[in-house]
């Protein structure tokens, strides 16, 4: 088993730093593991190893010249595919997009580049990234690298198979309703949704609107905890293309966070949909782990969390702007009747889930006082949530409602997302950790949530989790 693939990207770029390895081996290494494991895969769907192999080549070169180097200097990445990443397909899904090819870098993209990392390709989403599986008719169907017959996750899904396989130390993913931390739990790897206000989210499409841009956040994923801090202040700043930084937040450091200073809820999972008995005794390991730490952990009830399809869709749906309709037909709302027709004879260019979102929007946006009601509970959640952990406090919560489900069977229960959704319209910072794998060989983890801004906790926590229980576990493929 290569070490440079187990190594995180802080670990890494040190090594590079001090020439115990160059960036040519770290970035060959991970070249020739996703060409073993991507065809099984499919996560990365266009790659760049010749111009990744000449930037490591340069990366060596200023390393011997005693230039400055950057903190993440010579480190492999992935990119997801809805970020512009300049020469690289920009499609997110969608077949009428397909041929398109980014001239830019996203502003997350740039500080990624410009703090020396080097991207290897760009990963799968789902269609237009709004769905819990990454398929689409353009790339096709993302697998799991710990049992290739169940999902990746959605719609960082390739960033979630290549991050979780050994292939990349870290990617870039987005968030508008658990797009990074269900791809992170479904891999077994860690994933960071950003309080809004850290990391721009522009560069991406389809592009955001109103006061979605807050709840749309990008941040980072990765097999190491200790990276989500450097890929943070590296990620972090106002940009003049993203609306969403207001105000601005910088973030604390997580260092200065003392386990025993902190308060815990143990939260119980809603009433529907149930949680498996492995993620719920996972949650209570984790909680137990925090306790001996000295934190001081308590178990907690929100029933208002039971309305959490409704708050979230709602909270959406309040805000002017394009339809999921237009988006899918790029500036004009599609017939859903007809594509339904055309799909039934595999004609349609959409994929089912999207289709079906089209439906289901309309039917959310079809009473007005639904939507501020629910929205207005929203809002009192949000209150309630902020008063019960205070100010050093973070929430443990289910991140789904099982470990990655077989391909095709979350459109048999489709709200199961509403565990990871509710947290972007609360505009918390949501940490994804990895705990472990189950009987069957599966990813276990843990959301830990805290208030706007405590981005810190959330990740002192993941820290000391990785610590007590393992963190990431290299699957089969890797081996």
């Amino acid at each position: 088993m290569n070490p440079l693939l187990l190594a995180s990207a802080t670990q890494l770029a040190r090594q590079i730093r001090s020439s115990q390895i160059s960036s040519v081996e770290v970035v060959e290494a991970h070249i020739t593991h996703l060409l073993r494991v991507n065809p099984i895969m499919n996560a990365v769907v266009h790659e760049r190893y010749q111009e990744a192999r000449a930037e490591a080549q340069q990366a060596d070169e200023r390393r011997r010249r005693g230039e400055h180097l950057p903190p993440l200097h010579g480190v492999p990445c992935t990119i997801k595919e809805c970020f512009s990443l300049t020469g690289m397909p920009h499609s997110s899904g969608l077949m009428a997009r397909k041929h398109l090819r980014a001239t830019r870098d996203a502003p997350a993209v740039a500080r990624l580049r410009a703090a020396g990392a080097i991207p290897l390709g760009v990963s799968n989403v789902s269609e237009l990234c709004m769905w819990m599986e990454s398929n689409n008719r353009v790339y096709g169907r993302s697998r799991n690298p710990y049992d290739p017959s169940r999902i990746v996750g959605g719609s960082s899904g390739g960033e979630g198979a290549a991050v979780g396989s050994g292939a990349s130390p870290f990617g870039l993913g987005s968030d508008v309703g658990g797009s990074i931390r269900m791809p992170a739990f479904f891999n077994g790897v860690f994933g960071h949704k950003p309080s809004p206000g850290i990391v721009p989210s522009s560069g991406q499409h389809p592009v955001p609107h109103g006061r979605i841009w807050r709840y749309a956040v990008a941040g980072p994923l990765c097999r190491r905890a200790e990276d989500l801090p450097l890929l943070l202040r590296v990620l972090g700043g106002p940009d003049d293309s993203d609306p969403s930084f207001d105000p601005p937040l910088e973030l604390c450091d997580p260092d200065q966070v003392r386990i025993q200073d902190l308060q815990v809820l143990d939260v119980a999972p809603l009433s529907f949909p149930g949680v498996t008995d492995d993620l719920l005794e996972a949650q209570e390991r984790a909680a137990e782990v925090l306790a001996r730490a000295g934190a001081r952990v308590r178990k907690a009830h929100f029933p208002e969390l039971n309305d959490a399809l409704r708050i979230w869709s709602s909270m959406l749906a309040i805000e002017e702007g394009p339809s999921f309709a237009e988006h899918l037909g790029e500036g004009k709302a599609i017939r859903v009747g007809v594509e339904l027709g055309r799909w039934l004879l595999g004609r349609s260019p959409y994929t089912l889930p999207a289709l079906a979102l089209v439906g289901l929007e309309k039917v959310t946006k079809s009473s007005p006082e639904r939507l501020a009601h629910y929205a207005e509970k929203g809002r009192r959640l949000r209150g309630q949530l902020e008063d019960a952990l205070g100010e050093h406090g973070v929430l443990l919560f289910p991140p789904h409602t099982r470990p990655a489900p077989r391909h095709g069977l979350p459109l048999l229960l489709p709200i199961q997302w509403v565990y990871t959704a509710i947290f972007n319209v609360l505009e918390f910072a949501v940490t994804q950790v990895p705990l472990g794998l189950n009987a069957q060989g599966l990813p276990l983890g843990v959301q830990v949530a805290s208030r706007w801004g405590n981005d810190h906790l959330t990740l002192a926590v993941a820290r000391e989790l990785e610590r007590s229980l393992g963190g990431w576990v290299p699957p089969p493929l890797l081996s």
